[in-house]
């Protein structure tokens, strides 16, 4: 058999209107056609961040809570921008999101990965692998701060289309079986204990993502499992002061291509691990953000790193109104 390496392939870019132009447009309409602004906002850090994917939440896993400093009968719009570094990869993610009477999220991220020496040993130098990701999340039942004095959590659930776009990778991830597109499924739980600052959120995932949808969905090569994960993650904050929090998150990751990888010689070269991180999110003001974070990735594309874990720093900037 062929190694998949060998039926890599340039397809020409698309002119297309930008995802964030497109974003931007979208964010215009739902605002124009929802009655309120959010002009009183909630308190500070409890409705989470943006995480890389877009939803609010924290920085890799999303939350029940709806982004944007809308509460209810009004609606917000809430805009960020991070920046992931490891030893070998580098992660860029963008996007907005639209909270409406502290109900709906819609939301629209972006994510740019450079592959760094990944790419440069399977021939393709400066390879960079692009991702959207179109939200939907609907809070079904509970409320985090009107709660925080009872054990009922406030609950949402959540659906993720992802599409990756086209690249030098399409002719591997073919030879793998792998999709460029797929569609995750969650459910969250987000408990606000207020009285002692701290924040604790469980969603469950369903899904066929590779490395989050940055290599593909699923896998069919060797008989490997193509089947839909359910995938825990954790995240826990802890307030201190009314402006700083800080935690951890933690999120299992599905590990469809190892499988595939071997039948195509590789070992366990396609290799995927859990991510993991240890954050700080500061809040100047009501309408801004900031959070910082060490994360560990595991490994990704081990085959082509040595095995090494990739392990890093994080940075992200949100505004929110």
């Amino acid at each position: 058999m062929k190694h998949p390496a060998k039926h890599l392939t340039q397809n020409r870019r698309r002119k297309t209107l930008s995802p964030t132009l497109l974003a931007l447009a979208t964010t215009t309409a739902l605002i124009a056609a929802t009655p309120a602004h959010a002009d009183t906002g909630k308190l500070l850090l409890t409705g989470g961040v943006s995480t890389v994917e877009g939803a609010a939440g924290g920085g890799i896993s999303p939350w029940a809570v709806i982004g944007s400093q809308a509460t209810e009968g009004e609606k917000g719009v809430s805009a960020y921008v991070s920046r992931a570094e490891t030893q070998d990869h580098g992660l860029t993610a963008a996007g907005v999101a639209v909270g409406i009477n502290d109900r709906v999220e819609i939301s629209f991220g972006h994510q740019d990965f450079d592959t760094g020496i990944t790419g440069t040993l399977l021939g393709l130098p400066g390879l960079h692998l692009k991702q959207d990701i179109l939200g939907v999340k609907l809070r079904v039942a509970g409320d985090a701060v009107l709660d925080s004095d009872s054990l009922m959590p406030q609950i949402a659930v959540g659906v993720q289309a992802k599409r990756l776009r086209s690249s030098g990778l399409d002719g591997t991830l073919d030879a793998l079986g792998a999709k460029r597109d797929g569609v995750d499924f969650y459910v969250s739980a987000t408990k606000l204990f207020l009285a002692p600052g701290v924040v604790v959120n469980g969603t469950l995932r369903a899904t066929k993502a590779n490395q989050n949808g940055l290599l593909g969905f699923g896998a069919r090569l060797g008989g490997a499992d193509n089947s839909y994960e359910l995938m825990p993650e954790l995240s826990v904050a802890y307030l201190l002061s009314k402006n700083v929090a800080v935690g951890f998150e933690y999120r299992a990751m599905p590990n469809k291509l190892q499988r595939a990888g071997a039948a195509a010689g590789l070992g366990d070269g396609l290799r995927a691990d859990d991510w993991k991180d240890l954050f700080i999110a500061w809040a100047p003001s009501k309408n801004v953000s900031l959070t910082a974070a060490y994360v560990d990735l595991g490994r990704i594309v081990p085959a082509t790193t040595g095995h090494k874990k990739q392990t890093g720093v994080y940075l992200s900037a949100q505004i929110a109104f």
